[in-house]
């Protein structure tokens, strides 16, 4: 079992649940993670915009941590495995760097948004490239 891809799964699985903590608490939650002022108010005023968008990415993480626990050995082999797993990592790791250009243009978020979401994506994605170079011969 490959343990680097089980923390890469378990990380992108922690990821989401945050982000479901984000619609089930709300506008305060949107602000604690810096979604931007925009976000917050549009749920505070019962909007259905960011539980949709909040929703869609807690399920885009939840298959990306599956398709690393089956990479991993963890459950069954997924289908495209191979293919799947890179572009997860190199979504990953472009989005940690990208994160460092969106700084000076925050696009509606916090500079400190920025700094925690590129981070924390650059070693999610880190830690999915070792993983995966260790099971580059099992894929």
């Amino acid at each position: 079992m490959n343990v680097m891809l089980i923390v890469a799964g378990t990380m992108s699985l922690i990821a989401a649940a945050l982000h479901l903590g984000c619609i089930y608490f709300g506008a305060s939650w949107y602000r604690l993670f810096g979604a931007g002022e925009h976000m917050a108010l549009m749920a505070e005023q019962g909007s259905i915009k960011p539980t949709l968008i909040t929703l869609s990415i807690t399920l885009v993480l939840m298959t990306w941590s599956l398709y690393a626990f089956s990479a991993a050995g963890a459950i069954i082999k997924l289908p495209f495995i191979r293919v799947i797993l890179m572009l997860i990592t190199a979504i990953y790791i472009f989005r940690g760097v990208a994160g460092y250009f969106f700084m000076n243009t925050p696009l509606g978020r916090t500079p400190e948004f920025w700094i925690w979401s590129l981070s924390i994506c650059l070693i999610i994605g880190l830690v999915h490239l070792i993983g995966l170079k260790q099971a580059r011969s099992t894929l």
